[in-house]
């Protein structure tokens, strides 16, 4: 395991025992570690409306079929293929997210790489988007549930019902 993992494993053991006002202290200190300052984000209160996104899922088909941001397609993260996003528009805005944002800026940065002019990583990932009272669907209905991908990740999921499998 390389040092900067082994750092962010340890930052999230030790700060996870903070009180839920550190919680949301400790869980930008932990998305700063995560993220490259050089991609760009956006924060679940600036996007006023979701419709003018094309919104990329870039979590595993299981964490998606629990539930996903409104008209989200699933391109996924360990079989991510270009071909799955062929039919998008490389010069409208393209918002991806995963549970916290880290696999989703790797896919966004490979969309970059591939032409894509405006593409933004969802801040806090879908964690965040819940937790700032954000809608979530599974099977084009509302629900509460949100896979946060493990009980680790699941400690900073404040609202909505936490899926682990």
């Amino acid at each position: 395991m390389n040092l900067q993992k082994t750092r962010i494993l340890f930052l999230i053991t030790f700060l996870s025992v903070f009180s839920s006002f550190g919680q949301s202290v400790a869980y930008k200190t932990l998305l700063e570690g995560l993220y490259d300052d050089r991609f760009p984000v956006i924060q679940p209160k600036q996007i006023s409306n979701l419709s003018n996104y094309q919104v990329l899922d870039a979590r595993e088909k299981a964490e998606y079929e629990v539930s996903h941001l409104p008209k989200a397609k699933w391109v996924g993260y360990e079989t991510f293929d270009l071909k799955n996003v062929a039919d998008l528009d490389k010069n409208q805005p393209v918002l991806v997210y995963c549970t916290v944002g880290a696999r989703s800026q790797e896919i966004g940065k490979k969309l970059q790489s591939a032409g894509f002019t405006r593409v933004f990583n969802l801040y806090g990932g879908i964690i965040h988007w819940v937790n700032e009272n954000q809608p979530v669907v599974q099977n084009g209905k509302p629900t509460q549930k949100v896979h946060t991908y493990s009980k680790s990740w699941g400690i900073w999921l404040n609202k909505g019902e936490k899926v682990y499998d």
